[in-house]
């Protein structure tokens, strides 16, 4: 099973539970093991077939390339992160 660490924002679905377990091989896997147990997660996650813009994924400390189709392993842990982005 991967953790999943629940930002504050969403927190407000899981039950205010900061981790939870989920099953699933790739990040869209992850996302739709989280809306089957807390219904409206993947709304506030995604925007028709990828994710939100503003929001990253972390697997295991390395920021997640793929969108939905990142492989996470059975034993990681996923973040969902607002994205960084600035500069000059």
């Amino acid at each position: 099973m991967v953790v999943v660490w629940i930002p504050s924002l969403l927190q407000d679905l899981t039950g205010r539970q900061q981790t939870v377990t989920v099953a699933g091989s790739t990040v869209g896997e992850i996302i739709d093991s989280l809306e089957l147990k807390y219904p409206g997660i993947k709304a506030r996650l995604c925007d028709g077939p990828g994710l939100r813009r503003g929001i990253a994924v972390a697997i295991d400390t390395q920021v997640a390339r793929l969108g939905l189709a990142e492989p996470v392993g059975e034993r990681s842990e996923v973040h969902f992160v607002p994205a960084i982005s600035g500069g000059s």
